[in-house]
């Protein structure tokens, strides 16, 4: 018995003004979901977009992206003219996000917005209610922004949750659940940093004395520098871990379930050098451990949460997730390496996981298959041809059906796997700039074909089990 959903971010849906937002095609694809069997919809974080146009660099833990509010809805409420915002030309914008002209329509669409704007009570309560968050974000988004006014950026944060809510309802209300993702660090140049410096390692300056990464390994033989500042466990595990909470909960608002990106730094976190040009000189220190994830039982109850447990696992992680109980998750195309016994073989899976092809870190599976080595391919192709699933003929829904008819109690699929894109559809490449965050599907793909592909698959390895236990 499983729960099936589809991951698509935000910015990957069908809209008229160069980007995913919370359109009315984003209550299609509701719509579509829901025709197909769906239990949930994965996305990416919903923060500020940042550096490289990545959702996980955001300079917030709490605001939205102002990318996502929709036009046509402010349109409706006469902030703005279908004129003012058709003078905009997205034409050639349709499968791809053009960030920078996206950026600089919504700088001067949403100004003209707020100058119409009048408020109102519903606008009050909300600035009562996220006071705390919201005057950090709006103080630090005046100096990154001189001359808007703070009142502007209460005003785009507004629309943003206004909207993303009402579509939130619209999706549970239809059976769909939203499962978001929480990046684990966040960014110097930010909000939460500003306002908060003693949350982090700092030295006399109060600049970071160190940084988060990972160490060298076969992937990348200087391991990775991330920049974000490193927090301070005990002054937070002296809060009774009051801003973590904090965060958590606004997330919880956001989301039915929450991905924890990272999870192993809960556990242990490689700190390195602020000034350090490699991660060779890094070193493991503890993190939080359970003393955190009780503290988060107790303040906020059995709150839905997957654990993002991928790369190499120590026993103490292990012992950590196994304690509290979150599934992790395992990814298909981590699997087929012709001399490697995977954990990753869908036979060895327990019920408490999420399975994926792949991630929107992961090249679609039809990328992922062209670049396989000849002995990995047929590894793969003997492992099918011995499975219990019925051969579909094209690899990228064998690869579905293999994660439907699994263990597993969750399976989630990226679009592109069930429509068969090769890797110019792949969402993200760790470690490289440009051409990331960017693939859209279009409103024609979204078609009748598409979703007998879905149904059939779902219905063959049907079920109803949820995240958390029984629907």
């Amino acid at each position: 018995m499983k729960s099936c959903g589809i991951l698509l971010p935000i910015f990957s849906l069908p809209s008229s003004y160069g980007i995913g937002c919370f359109s009315k095609e984003a209550y299609q694809f509701v719509d579509f979901l829901k025709s197909t069997g769906q239990s949930y919809w994965q996305i990416l974080p919903l923060g500020t977009i940042g550096e490289g146009n990545s959702p996980y660099l955001s300079y917030s833990s709490f605001a939205g992206s102002v990318l996502y509010i929709d036009l046509k809805q402010l349109q409706a409420e006469g902030l703005l003219t279908p004129e003012e915002c058709d003078s905009w030309d997205f034409a050639d914008s349709e499968d791809k996000v053009d960030y920078d002209r996206v950026f600089m329509s919504r700088e001067i669409l949403l100004w003209i917005a707020y100058s119409r704007f009048r408020g109102g009570k519903d606008y009050e309560d909300f600035k009562h209610v996220h006071k705390e968050w919201l005057d950090d974000f709006c103080r630090y988004m005046d100096l990154k922004q001189p001359g808007k006014g703070r009142e502007y950026f209460c005003f785009v944060q507004y629309k943003f949750l206004s909207q993303w809510l009402k579509l939130k309802q619209y999706a549970n209300a239809n059976g769909i659940s939203i499962i978001g993702d929480l990046p684990f660090y966040v960014a110097k140049e930010g909000a939460d940093f500003q306002a908060h410096p003693q949350m982090f390692q700092l030295d006399e300056q109060g600049e970071p004395r160190v940084q988060g990464g990972c160490p060298p390994d076969a992937f990348a033989e200087n391991g990775q520098l991330w920049s974000n500042p490193v927090y301070d466990w005990d002054y937070h595990r002296s809060t009774g871990f009051d801003w973590w909470l904090k965060r958590l909960s606004h997330n919880f608002l956001l989301y039915d379930v929450l991905r924890l990106d990272h999870f192993r730094g809960f556990d242990e976190y490689f700190v390195i050098p602020a000034d350090a040009e490699t991660a060779a000189g890094g070193n493991w220190e503890k993190g939080p451990g359970l003393d955190f994830f009780k503290t988060l039982k107790e303040r906020l109850g059995d709150v839905k949460i997957i654990a993002e447990d991928l790369g190499f696992l120590t026993d103490s992680v292990r012992e950590l997730q196994k304690e509290i109980g979150y599934p992790g998750m395992k990814i298909l195309e981590f699997a087929f390496g012709a001399w490697d016994d995977s954990a990753y073989l869908p036979h060895k899976y327990e019920e408490n996981c999420v399975v994926y092809t792949g991630t929107h870190d992961n090249d679609t599976v039809l990328g992922w298959y062209g670049d396989m080595p000849e002995a990995d391919k047929n590894f793969l192709h003997h492992y099918l041809d011995h499975s219990t699933i019925v051969r579909t003929g094209e690899v990228n829904l064998d690869l579905i059906s293999l994660a439907l008819e699994s263990r597993g109690n969750t399976v989630i699929i990226p679009l592109q796997d069930y429509l068969g894109l090769g890797s110019r559809a792949r969402i993200n490449t760790p470690s490289t700039v440009g051409d990331n965050w960017e693939w859209r599907v279009t409103k024609e793909q979204l078609n009748s074909e598409l979703r007998k592909t879905i149904l059939t698959l779902h219905d063959r390895y049907r079920s109803e089990e949820t995240i958390g236990g029984n629907s």
